[in-house]
């Protein structure tokens, strides 16, 4: 029997990645449930050896050795404790080696219930290491099924499975069983029912992470990323800077003939990416950001918010707005600052126009 059960731990070992002790002590405990079920002990009258190394596996009943015997689950009477062993003598506690078939029906079912629990709780919070130690990270996932009722979308992360739910992902993607994603792992959280991962599509930080996998350069410090902002599936904007004269930081991000940021376009499935140089100067970073569109001045506003006016050529007005104001509100979202973009001849109806905020 001894044989058959360390096998069986073996197999739990490989086949569910659970330490061997971790699995030891969940049965042990089970174990000890069981016996106080069946003989109406408490935990200090059980005795359990389980020592892999040594095949050896021993379960055993404590018992004060007395004179007169008021609890025969507790205690022995030093006649019976002299059948087990001649030493024995009033005030010790003898041993009494069980067989596992004593356990009885209820209390084998008690240990297998606590065994189950147990391996949830270890395979719930291998989960949860695995994947702390991932959060913020960038991982490649791959589908396995999509639910077009709900909206979900399940992948597999390395042995488990992550929903990636409708709010993380990109509008207008299609997912399909056995496509391959990259998803960024938002947050781990402990809950009820065990970790919860949530992965996100969408976030600027999935862009963020790409870039520091793909530029060297930002890799290892010589390239900063200061600001992201992004439209999910349509457009971003990101903001570098570089405390190195010689480096630049754009062109870094670029790749000759624009081989590092397109591969991220790809990834993306086709989002524009704007990469602009960030700058101390507010005007300065301003101009850059509204990019594609050329900027002829730049007036900070006063007052409490921070806010600005861009004007830019008659002919570039819409390209610095974007469709539906889509570039005048990443601008606004990079620099950190409401932007009312005019033209450079005047602007007609600018009483009833708002700024873009960001």
């Amino acid at each position: 029997m001894n044989a058959e059960f360390f096998k069986a731990l073996e197999v739990l070992e490989t086949e569910r990645g659970l330490p061997a002790e971790y699995l030891v002590d969940k049965i042990a405990t089970a174990i000890v449930i069981a016996v106080k079920k069946n003989y109406e002990v408490e935990d200090d009258n059980v005795l359990v050896e389980i020592d892999p190394e040594a095949g050896r596996f021993n379960v055993s009943l404590v018992q004060d050795v007395v004179e007169e015997v008021e609890n025969p689950h507790t205690q022995i009477s030093l006649e019976e404790a002299h059948q087990l062993r001649r030493t024995y003598k009033v005030g010790d506690r003898a041993v009494t080696r069980l067989k596992t078939r004593e356990f009885g029906r209820i209390a084998a079912q008690t240990a297998k219930h606590v065994l189950r629990q147990g391996i949830r709780e270890a395979e719930r919070s291998q989960l949860y290491d695995q994947m702390q130690s991932k959060a913020h990270e960038i991982l490649n996932a791959r589908v396995v099924r999509t639910d077009e009722e709900r909206g979900l979308v399940v992948l597999q992360l390395g042995k488990n499975e992550v929903v990636l739910p409708r709010s993380e992902q990109v509008p207008g993607e299609v997912y399909y069983e056995g496509q391959h994603l990259l998803v960024y792992v938002k947050d781990v959280l402990v809950t009820e029912r065990g970790p919860r991962v949530i992965i996100s599509r969408t976030s600027e930080q999935l862009v963020k992470r790409m870039f520091e996998n793909e530029v060297p350069e930002i890799f290892d410090g010589s390239v900063e990323i200061k600001a992201i902002s992004r439209e999910a599936g349509i457009r971003s904007k990101m903001a570098v800077w570089s405390k190195d004269e010689n480096i630049d930081p754009v062109g870094a991000c670029i790749g000759a003939h624009g081989v590092r940021v397109n591969k991220i376009v790809e990834e993306m499935g086709g989002e524009k990416i704007d990469i602009v140089r960030w700058s101390e100067d507010p005007e300065e970073f301003i101009s850059a950001a509204i990019s594609p569109a050329k900027v002829v001045k730049v007036e900070l506003l006063e007052g409490e918010k921070k806010a600005c006016r861009v004007t830019v050529p008659d002919q570039q007005l819409s390209l610095a707005i974007g469709n539906k104001g889509q570039n005048a509100r990443l601008c606004a979202r990079l620099t950190g600052y409401n932007i009312d973009i005019r033209p450079e001849s005047g602007y007609y109806g600018e009483e009833e126009e708002e700024p873009v905020q960001e």
